[in-house]
């Protein structure tokens, strides 16, 4: 199994989080999981890179060129994928992965979260989605995206295409046990 990291570059964050990703980390080792992730080396990125590979396991940075030229990459991670743009990055992150985890982070983690949940709604993008929700960090946009919903702005079905957890050892079994989603899915993208 492939899955996706998107999480923060920030080492300024809580303890709490560093942990949590840590121990996530571990399960993903422990479970023979290969993860991609945005190549960098510091904050919870930085935290699961260095889980990873201090455990064996498996695991791939994908980053821009001009994110490399300011020395952000990870210098252990052997697999490693430079692009042109932000936007070949994101693209890459979604190939031939089994799910996609999104741990806290800033402006750069909720785009790319964002991004992957309108792909996803357009049919564009399959796979599961998982939230982890660490301190409820992530409690106001689970708020918002179902707002989105109860105010017709999505299509109560569209509540389908994400699982949020508390805590690490629940996102695998979320992976294996979300709903179900096709591409069909875009003769409903637009809740009329």
């Amino acid at each position: 199994m492939k899955i996706c990291v998107y999480c923060a570059s920030s080492a300024k964050i809580g303890q709490s989080y560093f942990n949590a990703t840590e121990k996530l980390a571990r399960y993903f080792v422990e479970n023979h999981i290969e993860v991609v992730y945005g190549g960098g080396a510091i904050g919870l990125m930085g935290k699961l890179a260095d889980t990873i590979l201090a455990l064996g396991g498996k695991i791939k940075g994908i980053m821009p060129k001009f994110m490399n030229e300011v020395e952000w990459a990870h210098k252990q991670v052997p697999d490693f994928e430079f692009t042109d743009t932000m936007q070949e990055r994101k693209s890459k992150f979604l190939e031939g992965i089994d799910g996609l985890v999104t741990l806290p982070g800033g402006s750069g983690t909720l785009e790319e979260l964002l991004e992957a949940i309108t792909l996803k709604r357009l049919g564009q993008f399959t796979k599961p989605i998982v939230i982890l929700n660490t301190n409820g960090f992530y409690t106001p946009l689970k708020e918002m995206l179902e707002r989105c919903v109860s105010e017709n702005f999505m299509h109560e079905k569209h509540l389908q295409m994400w699982n949020f957890v508390n805590e690490p050892e629940e996102v695998i079994d979320s992976i294996k046990n979300s709903a179900t989603w096709n591409s069909d899915s875009i003769k409903f993208a637009t809740n009329k």
